[in-house]
């Protein structure tokens, strides 16, 4: 299904209430300042509610300026096993190590997280 959907939502075998906020979300990325109320009143008409029309603008719109600024400072993806590494530390202790490195570095226990260069370096 999850091919079917990135290939053509609007044939995908997916209900329709998620093919309209696939529709309301493509609007989002497409062309954001085209969003009118009849937009929302279509998603809403599915079922959405405006609590998960916000969540999925924000999401997609984080995920475009992550893209964007992953791609204008040259920062490369991590390989495949460092997603791995990160999932299973995620599953096994959740944010907690994240809270506690963060105190570390501010008590100067740990180094400062790397910065990229304008070279992307």
């Amino acid at each position: 299904m999850v091919a079917a959907v990135l290939e053509d939502y609007t044939t995908a075998p997916i209900s329709d209430a998620d093919r309209a906020l696939f529709a309301f979300i493509s609007k989002v990325v497409e062309d954001s300042t085209s969003i009118t109320a009849a937009d929302l009143a279509r998603a809403r008409d599915a079922g959405w509610s405006d609590e998960a029309l916000y969540d999925s603008i924000t999401v997609c719109a984080l995920f475009q300026f992550y893209n964007t600024w992953i791609d204008a400072t040259g920062v490369s993806d991590m390989p495949g096993f460092a997603y791995d590494l990160s999932g299973k530390r995620l599953a096994e202790k959740g944010y907690a190590y994240a809270e506690e490195a963060a105190a570390a570095r501010a008590n100067g226990a740990l180094a400062p997280a790397a910065t990229v260069s304008a070279s992307g370096t």
